[in-house]
């Protein structure tokens, strides 16, 4: 039986390989840095925390008076603000970085 040109596996070159491992290192650490915890709380926080200082400052005095005195929307919203913004300066200042190639542990499927 002969073999079909079109049924050949493609034969691909070193520089075809290098290429691929590259783009796929680059695909891996964008993902890396797009899905760091300190982003996704740190951007939660932030969120949550406006909506809770928006309902501290709005709140009644009865809201207030139930409290004992303290407005606790408005001082917990602060706080979380103050954390989302710690998480996500944390994140500006030190960047996930992916250890070099020769350093990450290979993933071979049989060993």
């Amino acid at each position: 039986m002969t073999e079909h040109p079109e049924h050949r596996p493609p034969h691909y070159t070193e520089h075809d390989v290098q290429r691929e491992v590259t783009e796929l290192e680059t695909r891996s650490a964008t993902a890396a840095r797009i899905f760091d915890l300190r982003r996704i709380i740190g951007g939660l926080f932030v969120v949550y925390g406006v909506i809770v200082t928006v309902t501290g400052i709005t709140d009644s005095q009865a809201a207030i008076d139930k409290a004992e005195g303290v407005n606790i929307n408005l001082w917990t919203g602060i706080g979380m603000l103050l954390l989302g913004v710690f998480f996500l300066a944390w994140l500006k200042l030190r960047p996930t970085v992916l250890p070099p190639a020769e350093d990450r542990p290979e993933e071979h499927p049989g060993a």
